[in-house]
């Protein structure tokens, strides 16, 4: 396969059942791939090593993703026109490759960024209903020609100069941790969303920089905004009952209710206990809420 003018760039912390898909996929079109490592403690880092054009640097976990992937773009070289963030689980679809082929060679020259489909495969399923269709977000980039922002996390790659195009085809999330492993990681997660819905309700601090963002990325977080305001347990059910019944994920059988359930129904109700939890003990005071994100979630917002 003909390797394209790309660098592909991967964050990673423990992915040995994750690393070696892969790198299969990417590495026969990646001219070169990084992969930034926080460090593993598990076969991650040689796996990596039996791929001939991987480059493997370690660097300590800052705290979340987007300061992670800017670090890599402002220390490591980066010989090629495009930069391209994957996910340790994560492949590309066999259409999306030959997308890339056909369309990047001749992408016209105020193009810096494209935006991709994100499709999901959950125990072993690709998911095809539900809300897994709306998803898309910007993954390629010219060099020097885009940056992450920082939030805790639903982090956006901002373009800092140029337009972006829409490619049709897939870069698909499939994990393949177990449940246990599932909600363990989503445990985590409820306490750095319920931090951000915290924030949007009562603006408790800044926690983005100063970037510019998209019309549809300035959509969504006026969308996180409004579910904020919404009556806590209720708007989680009330999201379960969109993702499952209006936009038929229960069209996608037992894997598509785990899905929704675990992920938009269980998740959705801890982080709500979460922010009951901390309005119980702080009510509205601003500096109380700061100081309970900081000293009982471990979470440190701008």
């Amino acid at each position: 396969m003909t390797k394209l003018d790309l660098t592909t760039i991967i964050l990673t912390y423990n992915e040995e059942i994750h690393i070696r898909r892969c790198l299969e996929n990417v590495c026969p079109f990646s001219k070169k791939v990084i992969v930034v490592d926080s460090p593993s403690t598990d076969r991650t880092v040689e796996i990596c090593k039996e791929f001939d054009n991987v480059e493997v640097v370690v660097h300590k976990y800052p705290g979340n993703q987007a300061e992670q992937f800017n670090w890599a773009l402002d220390s490591v070289e980066i010989s090629t026109g495009w930069v391209l963030r994957v996910d340790a689980d994560e492949y590309l679809e066999p259409e999306l490759v030959s997308e890339l082929h056909d369309k990047l060679p001749t992408m016209p020259a105020m193009v810096s960024g494209v935006v991709v489909p994100i499709g999901r495969e959950f125990m072993g399923r690709r998911l095809r209903y539900g809300i897994v269709n709306g998803v898309a977000l910007t993954r390629l980039f010219r060099a020097g020609k885009a940056h992450y922002e920082f939030r805790l996390m639903d982090e956006y790659l901002n373009i800092l100069d140029g337009e972006t195009v829409v490619f049709d085809h897939a870069i698909v999330d499939a994990s393949r941790i177990g449940l246990k492993a599932f909600t363990d990681k989503h445990n985590n997660y409820s306490s750095r969303e319920a931090a951000l819905l915290l924030d949007a309700e009562f603006d408790l601090t800044e926690n983005s920089d100063n970037t510019e963002i998209t019309k549809e990325v300035a959509a969504k977080r006026a969308q996180k905004k409004k579910y904020a305001k919404m009556p806590l347990f209720w708007r989680a059910w009330g999201y379960f009952v969109y993702r499952y019944i209006v936009k038929l994920g229960f069209l996608d059988g037992k894997e598509g209710f785990c899905w929704d359930f675990f992920q938009g129904l269980w998740y959705r109700l801890l982080v709500d206990g979460k922010i009951y939890e901390a309005k119980k003990n702080c009510g509205n005071d601003k500096q109380a809420l700061i100081a309970y994100i900081k000293d009982y979630w471990g979470i440190k917002i701008k």
